[in-house]
């Protein structure tokens, strides 16, 4: 359950720092973060998906 979660949080600092890397105002890294939170949550889930899926 762990790995959804843990994608949120990474994508969301790796989203802020690429946005701040590009010059981007305050609006502009809450926008990279949630986009890369919501990226890497996916990948995340589906890690936890194919983890439960073969540990059957």
């Amino acid at each position: 359950m762990i790995y959804p979660l843990g994608g949120l949080l990474i994508g969301a600092i790796l989203g802020a720092i690429r946005a701040k890397m590009n010059g981007g105002k305050g609006l502009d890294i809450a926008q990279w973060s949630a986009v890369f939170a919501i990226i890497f949550g996916l990948v995340g889930l589906f890690v936890l998906i194919f983890i439960e899926r073969s540990m059957v």
